[in-house]
């Protein structure tokens, strides 16, 4: 197939740091690339990509000190991907929104990921006014506030399979906290429960300007209480595999409706057990006593660190293997796409009729 994948342009795909929708972006581009389908990637112009690269803005715009609004640059991309439609079999975006009017004229060519938490007020009338485009959720939990609208599915996200080594022994003494500081993330949960348990904490995180205030006021002061914190700050793709490999399990103790938790899989490919809240997609992606352990209270997170040496490392990669791999999920993106009620034909039969004439114009 020939198809389109349209990024936002916050991060480059893949990110230089912190980033789980352009990661997400990255790895299902490369992999429909791997499987012989011709992609062409929408993107920040700083992107590294097998597909055709078609670079909208010379960086990533988060990292470009003179941006100070986005949405221009979106639609720039977005003038970009009409005048191209009609050449692409499918096209998917993962910019929410801003396209759905836009997309009115090849609507049977398009599917929609939406990444981000659905349980805003304002998104559920944007959503019934454009309820006949396809979206693809990436849990069960995340529709839960939407009113009814196509879904084409839910597909979980994937890594690729040897992306990050998995680490078959017992781990080091510390646990780790992965992902950004704020509220709803909870690295004080993290910190709390690390200090009862005896263990270190090693924190590697993002600190988005938005939430400089709560890190100074609420986190900082706990990393400078409690001996055992230790924050690294943001990490890289390289040192994340070591990060989460050497750990004896990762803290998730989220107090949001997480529509993924991309977190939880990158520990999982490490073999690295996950203690998780029972919140948003949680019980959809950890299996309670096979991949990690699923709590209710900072008690229970205390008392599942202590059994942590009943579960089997083996057993936390091979979860991931059977449910979390790139290669799986862009089966079922394509199979997605081939479910379209446009796809294929559409662009095909414009390539082909292009053909035609250009065959003709030799002819002449």
């Amino acid at each position: 197939m020939k198809i389109a994948q349209i990024a936002p342009l916050a991060e480059s795909v893949p990110p230089k740091l912190y980033g789980g929708t352009e990661r997400i972006v990255s790895y299902l581009t490369e992999e429909l690339v791997r499987q012989g389908h011709e992609v062409t990637l929408f993107a920040s112009g700083d992107s590294q990509t097998s597909a055709e690269l078609v670079p909208i803005t010379d960086m990533a715009l988060r990292l470009n000190p003179a941006v100070v609004d986005t949405i221009p640059y979106h639609m720039m991309m977005l003038e970009q991907v009409r005048r191209r439609a009609d050449e692409f079999d499918a096209l998917h975006f993962h910019i929410d929104m801003l396209h759905l009017p836009m997309a009115h004229d090849f609507i049977g060519r398009t599917v929609t990921t939406l990444h981000g938490r659905l349980d805003l007020p304002d998104l559920p009338p944007f959503y019934r006014t454009f309820a006949q485009h396809s979206l693809v959720s990436i849990s069960d939990h995340q529709r839960l506030p939407m009113p009814p609208v196509n879904w084409g599915g839910t597909i979980y996200h994937g890594l690729p399979a040897d992306l990050l080594a998995p680490r078959l022994g017992a781990g080091e003494d510390y646990l780790a906290f992965l992902g950004r500081i704020s509220p709803e993330k909870r690295p004080d949960r993290a910190i709390r429960i690390a200090a009862r348990s005896g263990l270190k904490l090693k924190i590697a995180a993002k600190i988005d300007a938005v939430d400089r205030s709560y890190w100074e006021r609420e986190i900082a002061p706990l990393v400078d209480h409690y001996p055992n914190v230790e924050f690294i700050g943001e990490i890289n793709e390289q040192q994340k595999a070591q990060f989460l490999g050497e750990a004896a399990a990762l803290l998730f103790p989220i107090d949001w409706p997480e529509p993924f938790g991309l977190v939880m899989i990158e520990a999982m490919a490490c073999a690295t057990p996950v203690i998780a809240f029972r919140c948003g997609s949680v019980p959809e992606v950890i299996e309670h006593g096979v991949s990690g352990f699923i709590v209710d209270s900072e008690d229970e997170a205390v008392a599942a660190i202590a059994a942590l040496p009943d579960l089997d490392r083996r057993r936390v990669r091979a979860a991931f293997d059977a449910r979390f791999t790139a290669q799986r999920m862009a089966a079922d993106y394509v199979a997605l796409y081939h479910d379209l009620p446009g796809a294929r034909t559409d662009a095909a039969r414009l390539r082909r009729h292009r053909g035609v004439e250009a065959e003709l114009q030799i002819v002449a």
